[in-house]
């Protein structure tokens, strides 16, 4: 169960929007890097849970599902290809599907606990918390507001192409210099939620590593209040 969260709530709130932090992340961590979004939101609900599990790697920190159990040499930083990457993140499956389980419990008692709906609902994640925010938008029974990626990959896309239970509007956020999830999950990210019927827009952070960068929270404010502009990928 997730029992720990760090929450910002300004005026009524209208809107859920919860943000999840990435792998060797936290709450704590993804606070306060996240101060653009959280001060720019009026009635709305942030709410940035902390993962329940404990990281392999570092034992101060979090993740939402070992990524040593399905990639345990961390080839998907090093192989050469796109397509050997995808695969290696398309073994994940199973942690996710852990992961979604845990995270619906959290978000129906939040929405709940503000009598929203899930159309309501905006799910942004950052990295591996970028992930499980796509796959939880996609095998929802019901389509929510909107799902964040910043530095994500859709995974397992092979799954989710036949099992896929909605197709919500999507933003993908990506640094053309990243140097964890290579700048090319982007388009095949965008390519294959446009071949389940989302709705995709796309911002690009120049020179952008792997992190969340101040640029990318205004789109992703922007996006939230309804006011975003699509930008093709390069």
């Amino acid at each position: 169960m997730i029992s720990e969260e760090i929450v910002h709530v300004k005026g009524q709130p209208q809107k859920l929007v919860v943000f999840l932090h990435g792998y060797i992340d936290s709450a704590p961590a993804l606070d306060r890097k996240i101060n653009v979004l959280t001060d720019g939101l009026d009635n709305a609900a942030v709410h940035i849970p902390q993962a329940p599990v404990i990281c392999e790697v570092h034992e101060n920190k979090r993740q939402w599902y070992s990524m040593h159990r399905f990639d345990p040499d961390d080839a998907r930083k090093f192989v050469p290809t796109m397509e050997e990457c995808v695969a290696i993140y398309d073994r994940m499956g199973l942690g996710l599907a852990e992961a979604y389980a845990y995270l619906n419990d959290y978000i129906e008692e939040r929405l709940d606990l503000y009598g929203l709906e899930a159309k309501d609902l905006y799910l942004c994640g950052f990295s591996q918390g970028a992930m499980l925010a796509m796959y939880y938008a996609l095998q929802h029974e019901e389509t929510i507001g909107g799902c964040v990626s910043f530095s994500g990959i859709l995974t397992p896309h092979t799954y989710l192409l036949k099992h896929h239970n909605s197709a919500p509007d999507v933003l993908l956020i990506h640094g053309n210099a990243d140097n964890l999830v290579r700048f090319e999950a982007l388009n095949f990210t965008r390519s294959q939620l446009e071949r389940m019927g989302c709705s995709v827009s796309t911002y690009v952070v120049k020179d952008g590593r792997h992190m969340v960068t101040e640029d990318g929270l205004a789109q992703a404010l922007e996006y939230i209040n309804g006011r975003h502009l699509k930008q093709k990928a390069v």
